[in-house]
Protein backbone atom coordinates (compact mmCIF):
# COMPACT_ATOMS: atom_id res chain seq x y z
CA UNK A 1 0.00 0.00 0.00
CA UNK A 2 1.36 3.47 -0.86
CA UNK A 3 -1.72 6.01 -0.03
CA UNK A 4 -0.48 7.33 2.60
CA UNK A 5 0.81 11.32 1.40
CA UNK A 6 2.41 13.08 4.74
CA UNK A 7 0.87 16.62 2.45
CA UNK A 8 -2.78 15.99 4.42
CA UNK A 9 -0.79 16.21 8.10
CA UNK A 10 2.27 18.04 7.59
CA UNK A 11 2.67 20.43 10.03
CA UNK A 12 0.48 19.22 12.80
CA UNK A 13 1.04 18.53 16.28
CA UNK A 14 2.51 15.31 16.04
CA UNK A 15 5.03 16.91 13.48
CA UNK A 16 5.82 19.72 16.09
CA UNK A 17 6.73 17.07 18.64
CA UNK A 18 8.64 14.61 16.18
CA UNK A 19 10.88 17.89 15.16
CA UNK A 20 11.35 19.30 18.07
CA UNK A 21 13.18 16.10 19.54
CA UNK A 22 14.75 15.53 15.57
CA UNK A 23 16.62 19.27 16.46
CA UNK A 24 17.49 19.07 20.04
CA UNK A 25 19.29 15.42 18.90
CA UNK A 26 20.63 17.62 15.93
CA UNK A 27 21.66 20.37 17.84
CA UNK A 28 23.46 17.98 20.28
CA UNK A 29 25.65 15.80 18.10
CA UNK A 30 26.68 19.22 16.69
CA UNK A 31 28.48 19.80 20.07
CA UNK A 32 30.98 17.81 18.53
CA UNK A 33 33.33 18.90 15.61
CA UNK A 34 33.37 15.15 14.58
CA UNK A 35 31.00 14.69 11.36
CA UNK A 36 27.87 12.56 11.35
CA UNK A 37 24.92 10.89 9.70
CA UNK A 38 21.51 11.74 9.26
CA UNK A 39 19.29 9.10 8.24
CA UNK A 40 15.60 9.44 7.30
CA UNK A 41 14.15 6.09 6.34
CA UNK A 42 11.12 7.47 4.74
CA UNK A 43 12.03 11.08 4.16
CA UNK A 44 8.55 11.76 2.43
CA UNK A 45 8.31 15.11 -0.03
CA UNK A 46 10.29 17.21 1.94
CA UNK A 47 8.30 20.73 1.15
CA UNK A 48 4.58 20.98 2.11
CA UNK A 49 2.68 23.66 0.74
CA UNK A 50 -0.04 24.56 3.58
CA UNK A 51 -1.79 26.30 0.95
CA UNK A 52 -2.31 23.74 -1.44
CA UNK A 53 -5.27 21.04 -1.68
CA UNK A 54 -3.93 18.63 0.71
CA UNK A 55 -3.41 20.41 3.63
CA UNK A 56 -6.55 22.72 3.03
CA UNK A 57 -8.42 19.80 2.98
CA UNK A 58 -7.45 18.58 6.78
CA UNK A 59 -6.40 21.85 8.25
CA UNK A 60 -4.29 19.83 10.53
CA UNK A 61 -1.67 22.27 10.80
CA UNK A 62 -3.60 24.66 12.32
CA UNK A 63 -3.63 23.09 15.47
CA UNK A 64 -0.19 22.67 15.05
CA UNK A 65 2.89 24.87 13.52
CA UNK A 66 0.31 27.67 13.12
CA UNK A 67 -0.45 27.98 17.32
CA UNK A 68 2.94 28.24 17.89
CA UNK A 69 3.88 30.48 14.97
CA UNK A 70 2.75 33.94 16.47
CA UNK A 71 3.81 33.04 19.92
CA UNK A 72 6.29 35.93 22.03
CA UNK A 73 7.18 33.55 24.08
CA UNK A 74 9.35 30.58 22.68
CA UNK A 75 11.09 28.90 25.04
CA UNK A 76 14.85 29.07 23.76
CA UNK A 77 15.43 25.27 22.91
CA UNK A 78 12.69 25.48 20.03
CA UNK A 79 14.71 27.92 18.19
CA UNK A 80 16.72 25.47 16.22
CA UNK A 81 13.26 24.15 14.74
CA UNK A 82 11.19 27.03 14.81
CA UNK A 83 14.14 28.73 12.68
CA UNK A 84 14.32 26.13 10.12
CA UNK A 85 10.83 26.24 9.16
CA UNK A 86 11.07 30.54 9.20
CA UNK A 87 13.79 29.71 6.95
CA UNK A 88 11.09 28.55 4.06
CA UNK A 89 8.82 31.07 5.27
CA UNK A 90 10.98 34.23 4.78
CA UNK A 91 7.90 36.58 4.22
CA UNK A 92 6.90 35.71 7.49
CA UNK A 93 3.38 34.05 6.48
CA UNK A 94 3.18 30.51 6.75
CA UNK A 95 3.05 29.30 3.69
CA UNK A 96 5.38 25.90 3.94
CA UNK A 97 6.35 23.99 5.88
CA UNK A 98 9.31 21.49 5.98
CA UNK A 99 9.82 17.79 6.53
CA UNK A 100 12.17 16.28 8.41
CA UNK A 101 14.86 15.98 5.64
CA UNK A 102 14.70 19.95 5.33
CA UNK A 103 14.76 20.27 8.71
CA UNK A 104 18.06 18.53 8.58
CA UNK A 105 19.65 19.95 5.97
CA UNK A 106 18.57 23.78 7.59
CA UNK A 107 20.56 22.15 10.76
CA UNK A 108 23.77 20.03 9.56
CA UNK A 109 26.99 21.53 8.87
CA UNK A 110 28.91 21.32 5.59
CA UNK A 111 31.02 18.22 7.15
CA UNK A 112 27.85 16.32 7.81
CA UNK A 113 26.02 13.68 5.71
CA UNK A 114 22.24 13.23 5.16
CA UNK A 115 20.97 9.29 3.32
CA UNK A 116 17.34 9.65 1.88
CA UNK A 117 14.86 7.02 1.24
CA UNK A 118 11.08 7.21 -0.09
CA UNK A 119 9.09 4.59 -1.64
CA UNK A 120 6.36 6.30 -2.52
CA UNK A 121 5.89 7.29 -6.52
CA UNK A 122 4.86 10.47 -6.38
CA UNK A 123 6.52 11.84 -3.51
CA UNK A 124 10.32 10.74 -4.32
CA UNK A 125 10.64 13.17 -7.47
CA UNK A 126 10.06 15.54 -4.91
CA UNK A 127 12.57 14.78 -2.85
CA UNK A 128 15.07 14.53 -5.30
CA UNK A 129 14.51 17.86 -6.51
CA UNK A 130 15.22 19.63 -3.50
CA UNK A 131 18.65 17.89 -2.63
CA UNK A 132 20.01 17.56 -6.13
CA UNK A 133 22.10 20.70 -5.48
CA UNK A 134 23.35 19.20 -2.32
CA UNK A 135 26.45 17.41 -2.18
CA UNK A 136 25.84 15.81 1.32
CA UNK A 137 22.97 14.14 0.33
CA UNK A 138 21.97 10.59 -0.97
CA UNK A 139 18.62 10.27 -1.94
CA UNK A 140 17.40 6.95 -2.50
CA UNK A 141 14.17 5.41 -3.74
CA UNK A 142 13.38 2.00 -1.85
CA UNK A 143 12.44 0.43 1.71
CA UNK A 144 13.44 2.50 4.04
CA UNK A 145 13.87 -0.64 6.65
CA UNK A 146 16.62 -1.41 4.24
CA UNK A 147 18.93 1.31 4.69
CA UNK A 148 19.33 -0.01 8.13
CA UNK A 149 20.82 -2.73 6.84
CA UNK A 150 22.86 -1.49 3.82
CA UNK A 151 24.12 1.89 5.36
CA UNK A 152 24.48 1.34 8.81
CA UNK A 153 27.51 1.84 10.67
CA UNK A 154 28.57 5.27 8.80
CA UNK A 155 32.00 5.86 8.62
CA UNK A 156 32.20 8.74 11.07
CA UNK A 157 30.49 6.41 13.38
CA UNK A 158 28.10 8.78 14.40
CA UNK A 159 24.86 9.09 13.28
CA UNK A 160 20.85 10.25 13.98
CA UNK A 161 18.63 7.49 12.48
CA UNK A 162 15.04 8.91 11.92
CA UNK A 163 12.48 6.23 11.58
CA UNK A 164 9.29 7.72 10.29
CA UNK A 165 6.81 5.35 8.66
CA UNK A 166 3.33 6.12 7.74
CA UNK A 167 1.78 2.96 9.87
CA UNK A 168 -0.50 2.13 6.55
CA UNK A 169 -0.42 -1.42 7.26
CA UNK A 170 0.06 -3.22 10.95
CA UNK A 171 3.24 -4.78 10.10
CA UNK A 172 4.70 -1.65 10.19
CA UNK A 173 4.32 -1.80 14.19
CA UNK A 174 6.91 -5.18 13.95
CA UNK A 175 8.61 -4.18 11.27
CA UNK A 176 10.27 -0.80 12.85
CA UNK A 177 11.00 -3.30 15.89
CA UNK A 178 12.82 -5.29 13.22
CA UNK A 179 14.41 -2.20 11.60
CA UNK A 180 15.50 -0.79 15.53
CA UNK A 181 17.22 -4.41 15.80
CA UNK A 182 18.90 -5.17 12.54
CA UNK A 183 20.27 -1.51 12.89
CA UNK A 184 21.61 -1.62 16.04
CA UNK A 185 23.40 -4.86 15.76
CA UNK A 186 25.24 -2.63 13.08
CA UNK A 187 25.73 0.75 15.23
CA UNK A 188 24.92 0.30 18.93
CA UNK A 189 26.09 3.69 19.71
CA UNK A 190 23.86 5.57 16.97
CA UNK A 191 20.76 7.39 18.13
CA UNK A 192 17.45 6.14 16.83
CA UNK A 193 14.54 8.51 16.96
CA UNK A 194 11.06 6.55 16.31
CA UNK A 195 8.04 8.58 15.68
CA UNK A 196 4.42 7.02 16.36
CA UNK A 197 0.78 7.56 16.00
CA UNK A 198 -1.33 6.73 18.86
CA UNK A 199 -4.70 5.45 17.48
CA UNK A 200 -4.96 2.69 19.58
CA UNK A 201 -3.37 2.16 22.62
CA UNK A 202 -2.84 -1.47 22.40
CA UNK A 203 -0.36 -1.85 19.24
CA UNK A 204 1.94 0.82 21.19
CA UNK A 205 1.82 -1.19 24.43
CA UNK A 206 2.95 -4.08 22.06
CA UNK A 207 5.48 -2.31 20.04
CA UNK A 208 7.11 -0.91 23.22
CA UNK A 209 6.84 -4.60 24.44
CA UNK A 210 8.43 -6.00 21.96
CA UNK A 211 11.33 -3.15 22.14
CA UNK A 212 12.19 -4.22 25.57
CA UNK A 213 12.25 -7.90 24.78
CA UNK A 214 15.50 -6.89 22.16
CA UNK A 215 17.65 -6.25 24.97
CA UNK A 216 18.60 -2.97 23.82
CA UNK A 217 19.01 -0.23 26.65
CA UNK A 218 18.50 3.85 27.07
CA UNK A 219 15.19 4.07 25.66
CA UNK A 220 13.28 7.11 26.03
CA UNK A 221 9.50 7.62 25.08
CA UNK A 222 8.48 11.32 25.09
CA UNK A 223 4.57 11.64 23.90
CA UNK A 224 2.02 14.30 23.55
CA UNK A 225 -1.58 13.70 23.50
CA UNK A 226 -4.12 15.95 22.52
CA UNK A 227 -7.18 14.06 23.50
CA UNK A 228 -8.02 10.94 25.30
CA UNK A 229 -6.90 7.60 24.20
CA UNK A 230 -10.30 6.14 22.54
CA UNK A 231 -11.23 3.01 20.32
CA UNK A 232 -12.58 5.87 17.61
CA UNK A 233 -11.16 6.27 14.57
CA UNK A 234 -8.18 8.61 13.85
CA UNK A 235 -5.25 9.96 16.27
CA UNK A 236 -5.46 10.78 19.48
CA UNK A 237 -1.72 11.54 20.38
CA UNK A 238 1.70 11.06 18.83
CA UNK A 239 5.44 10.35 20.89
CA UNK A 240 8.99 9.44 20.01
CA UNK A 241 11.06 6.50 21.05
CA UNK A 242 14.59 7.56 21.53
CA UNK A 243 17.11 5.10 21.78
CA UNK A 244 20.65 6.39 23.37
CA UNK A 245 18.85 10.26 23.58
CA UNK A 246 21.86 13.03 23.98
CA UNK A 247 22.27 13.54 27.63
CA UNK A 248 20.41 16.56 27.59
CA UNK A 249 17.29 15.67 25.98
CA UNK A 250 15.06 14.20 29.17
CA UNK A 251 15.49 17.51 30.42
CA UNK A 252 14.68 19.83 27.51
CA UNK A 253 11.45 17.97 26.97
CA UNK A 254 10.55 17.70 30.50
CA UNK A 255 10.63 21.55 30.18
CA UNK A 256 9.24 21.83 26.56
CA UNK A 257 6.10 19.20 27.05
CA UNK A 258 3.98 21.44 29.33
CA UNK A 259 4.50 24.40 27.04
CA UNK A 260 4.18 23.16 23.75
CA UNK A 261 0.85 20.91 25.64
CA UNK A 262 -0.45 24.04 26.82
CA UNK A 263 0.12 25.93 23.10
CA UNK A 264 -1.26 23.18 20.85
CA UNK A 265 -4.05 21.95 23.17
CA UNK A 266 -5.05 24.91 24.90
CA UNK A 267 -8.28 23.19 26.16
CA UNK A 268 -6.00 21.23 28.18
CA UNK A 269 -7.40 18.10 27.67
CA UNK A 270 -4.84 14.92 26.59
CA UNK A 271 -1.41 14.44 28.59
CA UNK A 272 2.43 14.56 28.31
CA UNK A 273 4.66 11.07 29.03
CA UNK A 274 7.78 11.30 29.36
CA UNK A 275 9.57 8.05 30.88
CA UNK A 276 12.09 5.52 30.26
CA UNK A 277 10.93 1.79 28.44
CA UNK A 278 14.76 0.49 29.81
CA UNK A 279 17.16 3.17 31.65
CA UNK A 280 20.73 2.79 31.62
Amino acid sequence: MLSYRHSFHAGNHADVLKHTVQSLIIEALKEKEKPFLYLDTHAGAGRYQLSGEHAERTGEYLEGIARLWQCDDIPETLTPYLDAVKAFNPGGQLRYYPGSPLIARHLLRPQDKLQLTELHPSDYPLLRGEFSKDKRAMVSRGDGYQQLKAKLPPVSRRGLILIDPPYEIKTDYQAVVQGISDGYKRFATGVYALWYPVVLRQQIKRMIHELEETGIRRILQIELAVRPDSDQRGMSASGMIVINPPWKLEQQMAELLPWLHARLVPEGIGHTRLEWIVPE
